[in-house]
């Protein structure tokens, strides 16, 4: 049995409609009917929640369903790679101020000179790149 029927029959051996279920998890009623119909799938908080709601077991409500748990791999893989680039954008930033007070104290050499005056487009690159992150991450939260 599928996620999205496990779901719908969980549900209404609790007597719930998709609007009360989708106030306890704080989702849309459409969400609900996405993950009921298969359209779409709940995330892993979302998965916790419902199994506290349902009384249900992790096991029992995932197992079986291959198409649930490529997904949660693949979130996972997601916050991995999220959290490298967010790594990566901190010690920019903390390089870049080092390269900018190494600026200041050894002015007139010429490679300090380039990446003193390369360093702040560097950290606004890096300020994109984590404002681009937060709105993929916004949007991504806002569609379940």
């Amino acid at each position: 049995m599928q996620i999205g029927d496990k779901l719908r029959k969980a549900r209404e051996e609790h007597q719930l409609t998709q609007s009360q279920m989708s106030e306890q998890l704080m989702v849309s009623r459409q969400t609900i009917s996405n993950w009921e119909t298969g359209k779409s799938l709940p995330d892993i908080l979302s998965v916790l929640r419902i199994s506290e709601v349902y009384q249900i077991s992790l096991d029992e409500l995932l197992k079986g369903d291959k198409a649930m748990l490529e997904n949660m791999e693949k979130e996972a893989e997601q916050r991995k790679a999220e959290k490298t680039v967010l790594t990566v954008a901190w010690i920019s930033i903390l390089v870049g101020i080092l390269v900018l007070i190494l600026g200041h104290a050894l002015e007139g050499y010429p490679v300090v000179d380039f990446l003193s005056g390369a360093t702040p487009w560097g950290l606004l690159g890096v300020t994109f790149l984590l404002w681009i992150l937060s709105l993929n991450r916004q949007s991504k939260q806002n569609k379940e």
